[in-house]
């Protein structure tokens, strides 16, 4: 097994899952962020847990993986590089954690509760669907809002956990990191961001006049905001990218041409800081929340409930970040060289992601249409 080939293969879905949540989308053409990170989480989470091997097999086919161990193997690699370590030693802080909330009166198998504790480190909790479904909720709802500090509220909805729910599995991810190069609060001030029907808004946009990493490629830019790394961590870099279609109506053909072109993440990053000419990026907070099991059934996918919701605070100091996915089981499963000074201002909608580069995980990703409005 080739692992680092497996993990490619995870992050190009992630591009490929996006797509598909923007085009659901696309007649709003709203602010969307979500996490891959957090959903590939959950369901390596379920598909490990078991179940009929319907279940296991539609995860496995979803994440272009073989086999439950070639799943968990990725995910052991990203929980020792990209999960490790924290803001102690100056680096972004981050964490993962896994819950499972599983009907008392079912038979609860050793295997699984030592993969529980031993592997995924998950808290789990043998409680009452049958009689206290909505006391269950409320319990998964609030370790998810402890786990993600307090950015992701009322992840399950009242009525989602039932008398006929067996299970629940969850994941909740948080990041916080520090620009490398903070932006001066001084330099930030309302300017124009162009809407797609012609008009304008005005946003509060950071600027700097320090090198970045930018680079400009046929019809688009790329810019890399690295964050802060840990001392003597030199095994882990994150960094926050922005696409910015050259037309100001071009963001769709750029997810389209990102999510069907292989490697197009890696073939497009900037290598060395340049000179700027203007460059100016929005500060936004927005927060999102959809059913993933509905953009599944899209591709043909039978999947139980999945529910997903996210959030991301982007200011002068840095990014602040959650994301939390559960699933709800019932007993029935259903590049060009640039010029010497270049400008990057990110005054159209444009595409946005957070990822750590040594494995090439992507955290965040999402789209901007207008950052004077959270979604």
């Amino acid at each position: 097994m080739d692992l680092r080939e497996s993990m490619k293969k995870q992050n190009e879905l992630a591009m490929f899952l996006a797509r598909h949540v923007f085009s659901s989308e696309a007649k709003k053409h709203s602010n969307i962020v979500f996490s891959p990170a957090s959903i590939y989480s959950a369901l390596t989470l379920v598909a490990s847990a078991p179940s009929e091997p319907s279940v296991a097999d539609e995860i496995l086919c979803f994440l272009k993986s073989s086999s439950t161990d070639e799943l968990n193997a990725v995910f052991t690699e990203i929980v020792s590089v990209v999960y490790t370590g924290g803001n102690a030693n100056g680096g972004p802080e981050i964490s993962s954690v896994n819950g499972v909330w599983i009907e008392k009166t079912l038979s609860l198998d050793h295997k699984f509760k030592y993969l529980l504790e031993n592997f995924f480190k998950a808290a789990f909790k043998l409680v009452d669907f049958i009689s206290n479904a909505e006391e269950v909720r409320m319990d998964v709802n609030s370790w998810v809002q402890e786990s993600t500090n307090d950015l992701i509220k009322d992840l399950l909805s009242p009525g989602s956990v039932t008398n006929e729910t067996e299970r629940v599995y969850a994941n909740a991810l948080y990041f916080k990191g520090t620009w490398q190069t903070p932006f001066d609060d001084y330099d930030t001030r309302k300017r124009k961001f162009n809407l797609l029907n012609g008009s304008t808004v005005p946003v509060p946009f950071m600027t700097s006049d320090e090198d970045q990493y930018i680079a400009a490629y046929d019809g688009f830019k790329v810019a890399r905001l690295p964050f802060q790394g840990g001392r003597g961590d030199t095994n882990r870099t994150f960094a926050m990218y922005f696409y910015l279609p050259r037309k100001k109506d071009g963001l769709d053909n750029l997810v389209e041409r990102i999510a069907t072109t292989p490697g197009f993440l890696d073939a497009h990053i900037p290598g060395r800081e340049v000179k700027v000419g203007t460059f100016r990026i929005p500060k936004f907070e927005i927060s999102f929340g959809f059913l993933v099991s509905e953009v599944f059934s899209q591709l043909g996918l039978d999947s139980n409930k999945l529910y997903h919701k996210a959030c991301i605070r982007i200011d002068e100091s840095g990014v602040e970040a959650a994301a939390a996915t559960a699933d709800e089981a019932c007993g029935c499963y259903l590049g060009m060289e640039p010029p010497k000074r270049i400008d990057f201002v990110a005054n159209k909608p444009f595409l946005f992601l957070i990822r750590e580069d040594t494995t090439g995980t992507v955290l965040f990703v999402g789209q901007i249409f207008d950052p004077s409005q959270s979604s």
